[in-house]
């Protein structure tokens, strides 16, 4: 019998979330594998040798629509294959790891630099920062907590006082700064690939925030994939080594694109909606092709 497990947040009750488990259910299951859907708990953990113990058995794999990293690396331990892997999914769910990662491949994307660390909550920030962030992109800059979906996390600062109360509060937070990227204020593009290869687009739009996401109000329309979208989001897939991601890219100044953020447990109930494409059922067929050929 052929057997699945899809494994969601162990607390997480967003409608978005738990449908994304049950579409993936119901299209495995039309392929004639059995899927069950878990919450994250301690089903997997380490002896005091180190020996796996409490991990789930008699799965042929694991759809993992989770980001607890320590979770994910004890099932990959067990010898389970997951969806995204483990190594996947811990580079995309820190924003200022992903843009590392991607650097250096020929992707465009907005200029970024890592907050400094801090581990004193009452240590002050240090001018020459704000001076450098101020020479080094001007203003507006984005500010982005490393991590964070669904557009929380982000903030712009328009003024100095503004960088400042932000740099203040993130200070212990992992953090970023990113050059913002006018031509694409309040719009951008999400892209969605399966196992590298895009499959479908939304360009989505917010009247009210620079944000563009969903969550917070946008609106979204089908766009057409053109021949430099795909590359540059398929070379980012692949880099990344993911089976499925949702890619966020931005409109460069020049009519360009910039790869902006990666998310690789993208929500797809509002991409399916917008464009008609089955997202579930195509990752199901990719996974089943890749598990049993």
């Amino acid at each position: 019998m052929k057997r699945a497990v899809i494994i969601i947040n162990a607390y997480s009750a967003l409608p978005t979330g738990l449908n994304q488990a049950e579409r993936l259910k119901s299209e495995f299951e039309r392929l004639g594998v059995s899927a069950d859907i878990r919450r994250n708990g301690f089903f997997a953990s380490l002896d005091d040798g180190g020996k796996l113990v409490n991990t789930l058995c008699g799965y042929d794999f694991c759809v993992y629509l989770d980001k607890d990293k320590y979770a994910s690396a004890i099932l990959e331990m067990s010898g389970l294959r997951l969806f995204n892997s483990h190594a996947a999914v811990r580079v995309c769910d820190d924003k200022a790891e992903t843009h590392l990662a991607l650097s250096g491949r020929g992707i465009p994307m907005p200029q970024t630099v890592p907050g400094t660390l801090c581990y004193d909550p009452q240590a002050k920030i240090k001018e020459k920062d704000i001076f450098f962030l101020e020479k080094t992109f001007g203003y507006p800059i984005v500010v982005k907590e490393s991590y964070g979906s669904l557009g929380k996390g982000v903030y712009k600062a328009d003024n100095r006082t503004e960088l400042e109360v932000l740099c203040e509060k993130l200070k212990c937070t992992p953090h970023l700064f990113q050059r913002f990227i006018s031509s694409s204020a309040g719009k951008d593009i999400r892209v969605i690939a399966i196992g590298g290869k895009a499959v479908a687009a939304m360009e989505r739009k917010s009247d009210t925030d620079f944000r563009s996401n969903l969550e917070l109000g946008g609106t979204a329309k089908s766009i057409k994939i053109s021949d430099s979208l795909r590359n540059i989001c398929e070379l980012t897939a692949k880099t990344l080594k993911l089976d499925y991601c949702g890619i966020d890219v931005l409109h460069g100044e020049n009519g360009g694109y910039l790869v902006c953020e990666v998310n690789s447990n993208a929500f797809f109930g509002g991409i399916e909606r917008v464009t008609g494409v089955n997202i579930a059922r195509l990752y199901a067929e990719y996974i089943c092709k890749q598990i049993y050929g």
